[in-house]
């Protein structure tokens, strides 16, 4: 690993950290979640480390954080039978449950939810190095997510209250759940990204089993016991292991309805192809991206550096939503790099809980190995460090690398780093990019920095056929939550926003009666005494 001057200091001496961020006690959890019960684990473990490493005398070492259960094969198909039971082909009590009596229980554990923010937020602060106002967000964020999830859905069930009548059918279309839901969130935002799949999943009345991310588990600690207070048994199971004991286990099975998964492509094919019966699972799937940014000749280049510097750098670009490579007018490219290297220089970096800190260790163990060999790589073939201290590393701590120019030849041209390297290169016609963007894999976002709205314009109409947002004037993202979060090509399958999801979690069904006295008469009483809880009239205020 490359010795490191800039960074000899980084870490902090454990007296040192301030009080109210310390982890008072290690959690060496023993606890899983399986058919109502907060089941004890007695067998093998996996032990949690911080990227935070501590000062001890002349030597640092990672913050030890605690440990969670590595469940296998056994466990995870007693989860599996607890979810089927629990749906019971479709009847029972959670999938023909009400909707407003579901979202009553959504809303108790939002409450409970709530009641553990300051400890949900410090481990997830601990756990992934994310800095702690924005773990602060990631938890109001969530909140926030749900309870417009909520009212999607109320939205949607006032919607299908009624009645329809066609060529002398009666019938009432609702949306029904799927089935056996397994939800497989990302290191990079455990919490919201994890809760994006899990509670649309859940709250259109589907059986959830949840295996958490190898980063970012101990966070849901705090939450174990609002799961198993908020749901009817069985609703929520939740699993930990390595993925050949458990996921794989699983999805041979056969009985998994629903694979809701964030992360890599590979991943998602490996675990998908598993599954004997393809045409009966539905999947949605968030997977990985190259976004582009785009500076014309006519952008303004102090916007485009502010906005470049946010969409590449935060959470060290450990996001999908992230800039990956930037591509600049050649007339521009020599100014651009300049000022983004001083914007850069001026990002604060060091421990997630210091204020204002931009720049944090990264959780991954072998990414600044992964990191060096990409900067290795596109020096080998032309590519030059142009930010004084770029790719310095200090174990978990990598300092930013901006490269330029970067060529075809090199792995972080078509590679998604998610990390802290910045790949740079000029362009003289807008085709070079925009051929880039038809070549790539991936097809989720694009920003597109200019101010001639007529070149502006003729982008726009090819380029949202090749990805599924075109920013303008501003960083890829995500937010907010209710607009579409998809992708073409290798980056999504299904569409994630509130509105999205409840539709992806759940599928359209309807009750029909033709127009005699006979069916209207039982249509009438199975109304008028709230017989049924799909065939209803009922509405949700």
């Amino acid at each position: 690993m490359q010795e490191s001057t800039k960074l000899a200091n980084i870490f902090p001496a454990e007296l040192t950290i301030p009080l109210n961020m310390v982890i008072e006690k290690q959690l060496d959890q023993k606890e899983y979640l399986v058919d109502g019960e907060l089941k004890i684990w007695n067998g093998s473990i996996q032990e949690v480390f911080s990227p935070v490493f501590v000062k001890e005398g002349n030597r640092i070492s990672r913050k030890r954080l605690g440990s969670y259960p590595l469940l296998g094969e056994k466990e995870s198909f007693e989860a599996l039978q607890s979810a089927q039971q629990t749906y019971n082909l479709g009847r029972g009590e959670w999938p023909t449950m009400s909707v407003k009596n579901r979202i009553e229980h959504m809303l108790m554990f939002v409450k409970m939810m709530k009641e553990q923010k300051a400890n949900v937020v410090k481990w997830l602060m601990w756990e992934i190095g994310k800095p702690f106002k924005d773990s602060e967000k990631e938890f109001d964020r969530t909140i926030e997510y749900i309870i417009d999830t909520i009212e999607a859905l109320k939205n949607l069930d006032r919607e299908s209250s009624r009645i329809e009548k066609k060529n002398e059918i009666y019938a009432q279309i609702r949306r029904g759940p799927l089935g056996v839901t397994l939800c497989m969130g990302p290191y990079n935002y455990p919490l919201n990204e994890t809760f994006a799949l899990l509670i649309p999943a859940l709250i259109m009345g589907n059986v959830v089993i949840l295996k958490p991310a190898k980063h970012g588990i101990l966070l849901l600690h705090p939450l174990l016991n609002a799961f198993k207070e908020c749901f009817p048994k069985g609703v929520i199971n939740i699993i930990y292991g390595h993925g050949k004991e458990t996921v794989a286990k699983l999805m041979e099975s056969g009985k998994v309805d629903v694979f809701a998964f964030i992360g890599s492509s590979k991943v998602a094919n490996v675990i998908k192809k598993l599954h004997p019966k393809p045409n009966r699972l539905r999947s949605i799937l968030g997977l990985e991206a190259k976004n582009p940014a785009i500076v014309l000749r006519d952008a303004y280049i102090e916007l485009a550096v502010n906005e470049c510097i946010s969409g590449s750098l935060s959470f060290n670009g450990q996001r999908c939503t992230a800039l990956k490579i930037i591509f600049v007018h050649e007339d521009i490219v020599e100014d651009f790099n300049k000022r983004f290297v001083e914007k850069l220089e001026k990002l604060k970096m060091g421990m997630p809980w210091e204020d204002g800190v931009f720049i944090t260790p990264l959780p991954e163990f072998d990414k600044p190995t992964y990191i060096k060999e990409l900067i290795d790589d596109a020096v080998n073939n032309g590519a030059k460090i142009i930010n004084k201290d770029g790719g310095e590393t200090l174990e978990s701590f990598v300092y930013p690398a901006v490269l330029y120019p970067i060529n075809s030849k090199m792995r972080v041209y078509n590679e998604e780093q998610f990390g802290p390297v910045i790949p740079i290169l000029s362009f003289k016609s807008i085709s070079e990019p925009i051929q880039y963007m038809v070549d790539s894999n991936f097809g989720q976002q694009v920003s597109i920095f200019g101010t001639d709205s007529t070149q502006l314009a003729q982008l726009i109409d090819p380029l949202v056929n090749q990805v599924c947002r075109v920013n303008i004037n501003c960083q890829c993202q995500r937010s907010p939550d209710v607009f579409p979060f998809n992708g073409r090509k290798d980056s999504a399958e299904g569409t994630l926003s509130v509105f999205d999801a409840l539709r992806v979690f759940s599928i359209r069904t309807m009750v029909a009666v033709k127009d005699m006295d006979l069916n209207k008469k039982i249509v009438s009483e199975i109304l008028e005494e709230r017989k049924s809880n799909f065939l209803s009239t009922d509405y949700i205020l």
